[in-house]
């Protein structure tokens, strides 16, 4: 692991994913786990933590949210950037499960890694991915390509089932439970009731209560899961402080928790902290 200072990388390739995504490969390699990160320094502007797509060469999906990224989004090929890492704990495949992965916002990234290692593990892998409208549905076309079980669902019914996630979920693994239940997209809901037919492991990254949804949808049916938490950071090694969840640090005991680490965290699901470390709700 390198805490030095960044390394030089040049552009060689830029993909447009979606309206708000880019796909930067840069003249790199880097060994790494999927879930794990980078900080990658965009010159003049700011360093920022970004899930790693590709690792031969080094590879990430950026979406076009603030300053950083918008100036990211602005480079053109064989312009240069600064990178560290890898960084964080990754996930850790359980082989001897069916590996559900679940992908919402701009998490299918570090997920399409994951989905390679597990089908190398010859797994049984379902993904499952998240958007408001079709055109948002990141990695969609990538994750087809592998040949996983793909389960799709947007907000507005564009494309796959009409919802949240947890719809597409819920309608292939749990097809017994009522209609009527509720859908657990609010951190605060209550679980819906009964049993999974099946053992699973469940891999997940997007956004935050999308995580505490599929945390409780984990808990009430037996279900292990691994959810990648993000918050913001500076330094990626622990030093700083800045990426605190309750009791343990965002970018050294994560970023990827497991449900035990998660368990009675207050900040889940309703507080991080701003460039100041002052505590915001989510």
């Amino acid at each position: 692991m390198a805490y030095d200072l960044p390394r030089s990388a040049r552009i060689i390739d830029i993909q447009r994913e979606t309206p708000l995504v880019k796909t930067f490969v840069l003249d790199t390699d880097i060994d790494a786990q999927p879930g794990q990160f980078i900080m990658l320094w965009i010159p003049g502007v700011d360093e920022k933590p970004m899930s790693i797509a590709g690792m031969r060469p080094l590879t990430i999906s950026v979406a076009r949210v603030g300053p950083a990224t918008s100036a990211l989004h602005d480079l053109t090929v064989g312009d240069y950037v600064g990178w560290r890492g890898p960084f964080g704990r990754p996930y850790r495949l359980d082989t001897d499960r069916p590996a559900l992965l679940v992908a919402g916002g701009y998490g299918s990234a570090p997920l399409y890694m994951l989905a390679q290692q597990a089908l190398a593990h010859g797994m049984d892998v379902t993904v499952a991915i998240g958007a408001r409208v079709a055109d948002e549905l990141l990695y969609a076309d990538r994750f087809e390509q592998l040949g996983v079980q793909l389960l799709l669902s947007t907000n507005d019914g564009s494309r796959g089932v009409k919802g949240f996630v947890t719809d597409a979920i819920r309608a292939q693994f749990l097809p017994d439970a009522a209609d009527d239940a509720p859908v657990i997209s609010d951190p605060d809901a209550e679980p819906p009731h009964g049993t999974s037919t099946r053992s699973l492991s469940l891999y997940a990254c997007g956004p935050e209560p999308m995580l505490v949804a599929l945390y409780k949808l984990c808990r009430a049916n037996g279900w292990s899961g691994q959810l990648s938490v993000e918050r913001y950071m500076k330094c990626g090694f622990g030093v700083c402080g800045q990426c605190a969840l309750d009791d343990v640090l965002v970018c050294i005991d994560g970023p990827v928790l497991t449900l035990d680490q998660l368990e009675a965290k207050r900040d889940f699901g309703h507080f991080h902290r701003g460039p100041t470390g002052r505590r915001l709700e989510i």
